[in-house]
């Protein structure tokens, strides 16, 4: 699977390259996270739970951090497991180019490979899936940074608004009791996939 993008962040440069440093930030944009701690230099150990398709599971993993020139570009090199569902591993070159005085272009490059229940299920799904993940992250990302930059209080108050969103929404998504939830997420699949 390969994917290639950019995003244009509200933010100068040097700004956006300290949020996508910054694992509070990272925590809060990356769907299904639990966790990212530091686990030795430019290495972390990450926790998340991702769907893709009809396999949802828990992986844990981690992530590097190599070919670092603050604060243009890094790649990120990644490998976790799933448990039974399996396992995925590839990395991303991430790139910053300034695009005025207050923006930033943010172009990424990754590719990845999975085995398991998770090869199983066919590239277009795993595509699908991976196009809404990274969709989700910049979204959230992009809040995050214009946010950040609106509110006085600094990052810690947007952090804690977004984390509490997540968990109203956890909890709608619980009290659904499976009848409205799994149609919401059938309706979004089929329109990734129409799109892919």
């Amino acid at each position: 699977m390969e994917l290639t993008e950019s995003h244009t962040l509200p933010v100068p440069q040097e700004r956006a390259w300290e949020a996508l440093n910054d694992t509070a930030i990272l925590k809060v944009c990356i769907p299904g996270c639990e966790s990212i701690e530091a686990d030795g230099e430019n290495t972390y150990a990450v926790a998340l739970t991702a769907a893709v398709g009809p396999v949802k599971a828990r992986f844990k993993g981690r992530m590097q951090l190599a070919d670092i020139d603050a604060p243009r570009s890094y790649t990120i090199q990644f490998e976790g497991q799933g448990g039974a569902a399996g396992f995925g591993k590839g990395d991303a070159r991430v790139t910053l180019e300034p695009a005025g005085e207050n923006a930033t272009t943010l172009h990424y490059t990754a590719s990845a490979q999975v085995g398991g229940k998770l090869a199983q299920i066919g590239s277009r799904l795993v595509d699908g899936a991976a196009r809404k993940i990274a969709a989700e992250f910049f979204k959230r990302f992009g809040e995050q940074l214009g946010a950040g930059d609106q509110d006085d209080g600094g990052d810690d108050g947007v952090i804690e608004a977004v984390a509490a969103q997540d968990e109203t929404h956890t909890a709608e998504g619980s009290d659904a009791a499976g009848g409205e939830e799994p149609q919401k997420r059938k309706r979004s699949w089929t329109a990734w996939i129409s799109k892919s």
